[in-house]
């Protein structure tokens, strides 16, 4: 809260902490979500090629 009275020097400070949260917490998604397709798309993968094979 204290942010909202930081004088107009100081928030570009507050905003480039604001965007490497949010580019940490996108990329923890990012990671979660390549797990997950990854170990989905294993077994997707490996039927998808036998058929080609």
């Amino acid at each position: 809260m204290s942010e909202e009275t930081v004088p107009l020097s100081g928030q570009p400070k507050g905003l480039l902490q604001q965007m490497e949260e949010l580019m940490a917490a996108l990329n923890a998604d990012l990671s979660a979500l390549d797990a997950d397709l990854q170990g989905a798309g294993a077994s997707g993968r490996g039927v998808g090629e036998e058929e080609a094979g």
